[in-house]
């Protein structure tokens, strides 16, 4: 039996001569070196490197070689495609340190320049200011309650015990509303003298609201109702026609005037200090009774400037006591109109504004700044108070 010819080779392969395969890897690292960013040595990467790159096409034409000429081949094409894999990865390298360097500068960041060149915002205080003060008794247990500005006038002023002939009912107090045209007091929405013909007003304190929850609710009946109300003032340092107040009512069994002492103390030592006091002095109002109007201690003398005139005291002129709002024991009148009945349940209330508390609490001394839209007097109260 003869042996098989080792020596005899019938096959000669183009793209395996080492001069191709020279050719092959240069031209490769060629391109590498041409490539000016790291999209074009991707794109070279591909070309070169890839599934149908003149290299990877050389290596599998290896397969057609005699068994002795194989060892040699893939020797030769293992070195190109070893020195175009190395070539590649430092071009790479290269490149990314390039890019890095050149976003350090483009995108580079002035620490030093202003941060709030965007003056930041602030919400309006009088907002702030009147959350603050339900937020008091909201933590008490009490509820928030609202209701409609424009109001029905049993609500606003026959509910509350305002009798026909009460002079808030009339032009010098009250925005009427008047009826559609064609009515009779007809015309557009403003304040009538006559007053009264639509029976609709623009609220003058939210003391409706209070109405209608006892009218919605069962007792116990507990809500703090904040909002905006209308009165026919002029604007000036102390007074607009439109304004804001915050009431509370609380209607339960034996509900007594210190329930409402206490009530008033915690609220002033929230808003005011720990160590702040209240006084109450006899008054009238028509939907409570007794009633009484509710001071607190200077806050700014701390009642130090009575009797001393070495330390005269311009916020309470030196009386010592500022007034707040008024308050009371809820009339059994109201209670009835409600459908309350008092001989089993008893309330208090009371009613502050908020523009008042705000000026004795950041010693605001003009009112018309509270509405004029200007940002210099909001921003310093920032987004809390």
């Amino acid at each position: 039996m003869s042996a098989p010819n080792k020596s005899y080779d019938p096959v000669e392969v183009e793209a395996l001569k080492p001069e191709e395969i020279e050719r092959m890897r240069d031209e490769a690292l060629a391109a590498f070196a041409a490539a000016g960013d790291l999209e074009q040595l991707q794109e070279a990467k591909v070309a070169h490197t890839g599934g149908t790159s003149p290299l990877a096409l050389a290596n599998r034409e290896i397969g057609a070689l005699p068994p002795q000429a194989k060892a040699e081949a893939g020797k030769r094409v293992g070195m190109a495609r070893g020195a175009v894999s190395k070539a590649l990865a430092a071009r790479q390298s290269e490149l990314e340190a390039e890019r890095d360097a050149r976003v350090l500068v483009e995108e580079a960041v002035d620490v030093t320049l202003p941060y709030d060149r965007v003056p930041a915002g602030a919400r309006h205080p009088l907002t702030t200011f009147m959350e603050r003060v339900a937020d008091v008794f909201v933590a008490m247990g009490y509820e928030i309650a609202e209701g409609p500005e424009v109001e029905a006038e049993w609500f606003n002023f026959d509910a509350l015990n305002f009798t026909p002939d009460h002079p808030a009912r009339q032009m010098q107090d009250t925005f009427f509303v008047q009826g559609p045209k064609g009515t009779e007091g007809g015309g557009t929405s403003q304040a009538s003298g006559s007053g009264g013909e639509s029976g609709v007003v623009l609220r003058t304190h939210t003391s409706p609201v209070q109405a209608r929850a006892m009218l919605d609710r069962e007792p116990p009946v507990y809500i703090v109702c904040p909002g905006r109300v209308y009165r026919t003032d002029e604007l000036d340092a102390t007074h607009t026609p439109v304004f804001h107040q915050i009431e509370l009512l609380a209607v339960d069994e034996g509900l007594t005037m210190a329930d409402l002492k206490g009530t008033l103390d915690h609220m002033v030592q929230s808003l005011f200090g720990a160590d702040m006091k209240t006084r109450l002095r006899p008054n009238y109002f028509p939907f409570t009774e007794p009633s009484a109007e509710m001071d607190m201690v200077c806050y700014v003398c701390r009642g130090e400037s009575v009797g001393n005139p070495d330390r005269p005291c311009r916020t309470c002129g030196s009386e010592g006591w500022i007034e707040l709002g008024g308050c009371g024991m809820v009339n059994p009148k109201v209670l009835t109109a409600c459908g309350v009945d008092p001989q089993k349940y008893s309330g208090f209330a009371f009613g502050f504004g908020i523009e008042r508390m705000l000026m004795f609490r950041h010693n605001v001394e003009d009112m018309r700044d509270m509405v004029e839209g200007d940002v210099r007097f909001t921003r310093p109260f920032g987004m809390e108070i």
